[in-house]
């Protein structure tokens, strides 16, 4: 017992150089010294402090709301809120380097995660008696147009890898241990443990459906059977193109409203979902207007700014003001970056996209990738779609063009129906965005998507286009680690672009 006590200590204190340099590279004093002129430092710390104070208003709300001893309580209760705090550390990882109205654009995207986080709990935390819970891939929509309160219940296994790339592992191995499969993905074991903890709220009634995949439909058996509450299945088809599709899932998703009428006190008011389907076009709108600006070289805006902005407010919050009001301003941002002919990355040497779902735990890969090589990413496979906007002139035409939208969701029209549901967008977006390379982010925990890579190389050889397959774990940085990430985009950039390193 004494010698593993001192073992302990000595390797807390032989890591302690090594913990005290992470830090201070997180750390404010390090940005403010290291910031390349006054302007980026002074929006580095107008954002440091907007995070900081949203979160503070937060907790002090919740105990007015709850009293301080529910807040405890609730603290207690979801451990992982705490991870939170440790936004302003991802900040300065995505922010290193950059500066001007980037620095701006990147910085802006955070914080509307972060407020639209606390806005998220004020729903899981304050009215229990009307919460509903859905699967990420069912829009909150509905359950907001019918006057209730929700959460994506896979949000936060997202999430917290993103803001703390360790974050998510004690979940990970909390679904193993009761017996979830060690290959499969490890966004539903992170999401099955939290639920298995008791670290999400159960709600009075849930959502999900069969999409994107078999791991992440099989877990709702397991989250129904611990939540014990009713549950409602969509059924999205497996050939999703087409009238007969739209009527199917169409008829599925009113029986869902009735089913919600009858489980929960939410009453469907078609003219909150009209507003809901027009702040979609008009996100749509915007959207497609910044995808024309960063189709030219240099783009004028790049990275998070793209990615980060569709992860939120468009797969999580399409029916708020401020999400139509978050892509004014990124646009209105990229325009004047356009005019002023300045670029996004000062150094951009080669242009490419990230397909399948981004690098959770070290999704500052492409900041580092930018200081490195002069590498722009400009767009993910998350993010690209080629939606039409919502007839919004009836009930019946709102839900048509609703549902259509769930139907070709992020992941879903690419890994559902044949293979060029997978590879057409690729290749559509090397046209579009005048691509140097593609990078494919090869979940190891994903074994529909590696199942393409085969097919993927041939026809990117056919058609001469560099393509990095790069191995990782969505949310376990564990199985492969950040050092060998770099490794494989270094070896990539030196051996097959043939590019010399920026940072000698």
């Amino acid at each position: 017992m004494e010698g593993n006590l001192t073992a302990t200590v000595r390797s807390l204190v032989a890591k302690l150089p090594e913990t005290a340099m992470k830090h201070w590279r997180s750390s404010l004093p390090e940005y403010l010294l290291s910031a390349k002129d006054l302007n980026s430092a002074l929006i580095y710390l107008k954002y440091w402090a907007l995070n900081y104070f949203v979160i503070a208003r937060f907790m002090a709300e919740m105990d007015l709301r709850l009293g301080p001893v529910g807040s405890l309580r609730t603290l207690v209760g979801n451990p992982w809120m705490f991870t939170l705090l440790k936004v302003n550390a991802l900040m300065r990882r995505y922010g290193r380097g950059r500066t001007g109205r980037y620095l701006e654009s990147v910085c802006l995207a955070l914080h509307t995660v972060v407020t639209g986080i606390i806005d998220m709990l004020r729903q899981m935390f304050y009215h229990p008696e009307r919460m509903v819970v859905s699967e990420d891939l069912v829009p909150i929509d509905i359950i907001h147009a019918m006057g209730l309160d929700g959460y994506l219940l896979e949000g936060m296994g997202i999430i917290l890898p993103i803001v703390d790339p360790g974050s998510a592992t004690k979940y990970i191995d909390t679904a193993e241990n009761e017996g979830m499969n060690p290959d499969a993905c490890s966004l539903p074991k992170t999401t099955v443990g939290m639920v298995i903890r008791g670290h999400m709220p159960k709600g009075v009634a849930m959502l999900s459906s069969n999409l994107p995949c078999d791991a992440g439909a099989a877990s709702y058996a397991v989250i129904q059977r611990i939540f014990d509450i009713p549950t409602y299945r969509l059924d999205v088809p497996y050939n999703f193109h087409g009238e007969r599709a739209e009527n199917l899932f169409m008829k599925d998703v009113k029986a869902m409203i009735a089913w919600l009428e009858e489980h929960t006190p939410g009453r469907m008011d078609w003219g909150r979902f009209r507003r809901i389907c027009e702040n979609r076009n008009r996100i749509l709108e915007l959207e497609l207007e910044l995808w024309d600006m960063i189709r030219l070289r240099p783009a004028p805006l790049a990275s998070e700014a793209v990615w980060l902005s569709h992860l939120w407010n468009v797969n999580v919050t399409p029916d708020y003001e401020k999400s139509v009001r978050h892509y004014e301003k990124i646009v209105a941002l990229a325009r004047k970056n356009l005019e002023s002919s300045t670029p996004a990355t000062v150094n951009e040497r080669y242009r490419s996209i990230v397909w399948n779902p981004p690098f959770l735990h070290f999704s500052d890969i492409f900041n580092w990738a930018e200081r490195t090589y002069g590498l722009t990413l400009i767009n993910d496979s998350m993010t690209y779609h080629h939606h039409i906007p919502i007839d919004t002139s009836t009930p019946e035409t709102m839900l048509r063009g609703w549902c259509r939208t769930v139907m070709e969701g992020p992941m879903v029209r690419h890994t559902r129906g044949p293979a060029e549901n997978y590879l057409d967008d690729i290749f559509r977006m090397v046209k579009q965005f005048d691509l140097d390379m593609v990078w494919v982010a090869n979940h190891v925990g994903c074994k529909g998507g590696q199942a393409m890579n085969g097919i993927l190389r041939e026809k990117c050889r056919e058609m001469g286009i560099p393509l990095l397959i790069l191995d990782y774990d969505l949310s376990d940085p564990r199985i492969v680690s950040h050092d060998n990430m770099k490794r494989q985009v270094e070896h990539f950039m030196e051996n097959v672009m043939k590019a010399e390193r920026l940072d000698h």
